[in-house]
């Protein structure tokens, strides 16, 4: 699955939401802007991560 084509995101899904989580946590405000701001894929990471049953909680602004 690709999310972007010049950031290096993990694709396990595990190690993804890592990743996603801590850029949400330290840089981006929701996932929409850090979809926005790194060219990322957001339909492929929100599936990726529900596929081990994580979806997005824009209140916590975390994967959950």
């Amino acid at each position: 699955m690709c999310y972007n084509s010049d950031m290096n995101i993990p694709s396990d899904p595990v190690m993804l939401l890592s990743a996603v989580n801590m850029l949400l946590r330290d840089r981006y405000p929701s996932l929409d802007e850090l979809c926005a701001a790194e060219g990322l894929d957001k339909e492929a990471i929100e599936a990726t991560l529900a596929a081990i049953d994580y979806r997005y909680d824009p209140e916590a602004n975390q994967f959950v």
